[in-house]
């Protein structure tokens, strides 16, 4: 792995993070109905959406992709991009 692929990865990894503690914030603001979960969520999700493709701009799925893995966790979070760039690196 490449210096710039280790660089990559935590913005990539972080930016699936972010997203997820988005959603999260955004279920408890449903559930609550309170207004500061819900636009807590909306930054965060909106945040880790550009964490992802700043992270993936520069990056090959075919040399730095997970595979398989990376296929089954986009599915599993619903991430398009991330089932993508695992298909891909499947190859």
């Amino acid at each position: 792995m490449s210096s710039n692929d280790q660089q990559q990865q935590p913005g990539l990894i972080g930016g699936h993070a972010q997203y997820v503690k988005g959603a999260a914030e955004g279920v408890i603001g449903n559930l609550t109905g309170a207004q500061a979960w819900t636009a807590s969520a909306e930054q965060d999700k909106t945040a880790g959406i550009d964490a992802m493709k700043q992270a993936s701009a520069q990056r090959d799925p075919a040399t730095s992709g997970y595979g398989k893995v990376e296929e089954m966790a986009g599915k599993v979070a619903g991430c398009e991009g991330m089932e993508s760039e695992g298909a891909q690196s499947k190859k």
